[in-house]
C-alpha cells in the first residue's frame, strides 16, 4: 500500500512539474495572454481538468512555489525556540527558506523566466505585488504574535518589510546584471542577512 501511495505522489509531482515547465515555455514563446490552458495541457498530454486539480489559474503556475515557502516560514515563527531572539529567529527562517529554494532545482532554474514574465506582463506584475504585500502582512502578524511582549505591530512590520524589500531589490539588480540563477539567490541571501543585522536594535 505504501509503495502504491508513494508511486502516485511521485506521478503527481512529475505531472505538476511538467505543467509548470510547459506553461513557462509557452508563455515565453507565445506570450502569457495568448497562451491558453488547453495549450498547456496539450503540451503535457493531460486534460484541462488535471490542470485545475493543481492550479486555479495561469497566474498560479507562475507563482507555483510561493505559498509553500510562506507556510513554512509562518510555522517556524509560530514555533520559535524558547529564548530565541528576533534576529536569531529571522536568520534561521531566512536560511531555511533560501536553502529550500536552492534544493528546489525547478525554482532556481525558472527564476529568469518567471522574473521576466512578472516584470513585463501587467496582470502578473499586479499579482506579484499583491502577493508580496499579503505575505509581508502575514509574516509581520506572525512575528508580532510570537514576540507580543517585545515587538509592537509597527516594529514587526518594519522588520519584515526591510527583510523582504532588501531581498526583492537585490535579486532584481542581480538579474539585471545578467547573473546566473544561483548568483541571484545568493544575492538575495546576502541582502537579507545585511537587513537582519540592521535589526539588532529591536532584539
Amino acid at each position: 500500500m505504501g509503495d502504491a501511495v508513494g508511486l502516485r505522489e511521485r506521478k503527481k509531482l512529475r505531472t505538476r512539474r511538467a505543467l509548470i515547465e510547459a506553461a513557462l515555455r509557452l508563455f515565453e514563446e507565445k506570450g502569457y495572454e495568448e497562451t491558453t490552458v488547453a495549450e498547456i495541457t496539450a503540451a503535457v498530454d493531460v486534460s484541462t481538468r488535471t490542470f485545475f486539480s493543481y492550479f486555479t489559474s495561469k497566474e498560479d503556475v507562475v507563482f507555483f512555489d510561493g505559498e509553500a515557502r510562506v507556510e513554512a516560514a509562518l510555522k517556524m515563527i509560530a514555533d520559535r525556540r524558547p529564548a530565541e531572539t528576533v534576529v536569531d529567529l529571522l536568520l534561521r527562517v531566512t536560511s531555511h527558506s533560501l536553502d529550500a529554494v536552492t534544493d528546489a532545482d525547478l525554482t532556481v532554474e525558472l527564476t529568469p523566466a518567471r522574473r521576466h514574465l512578472i516584470t513585463t506582463v501587467p496582470a502578473l506584475r499586479a499579482r506579484g505585488l499583491d502577493l508580496l504585500f499579503e505575505t509581508q502582512q502575514r509574516l509581520a502578524g506572525a512575528l508580532h504574535r510570537a514576540y507580543a511582549d517585545e515587538l509592537d505591530p509597527i516594529e514587526a512590520a518594519a522588520a519584515i518589510g526591510s527583510l523582504m524589500g532588501a531581498a526583492h531589490l537585490a535579486t532584481t539588480i542581480s538579474m539585471e546584471r545578467g547573473e546566473t540563477p544561483e548568483q541571484v539567490w545568493a544575492a538575495g541571501r546576502r541582502a537579507m542577512e545585511i537587513a537582519i543585522r540592521g535589526l539588532s536594535s529591536i532584539g
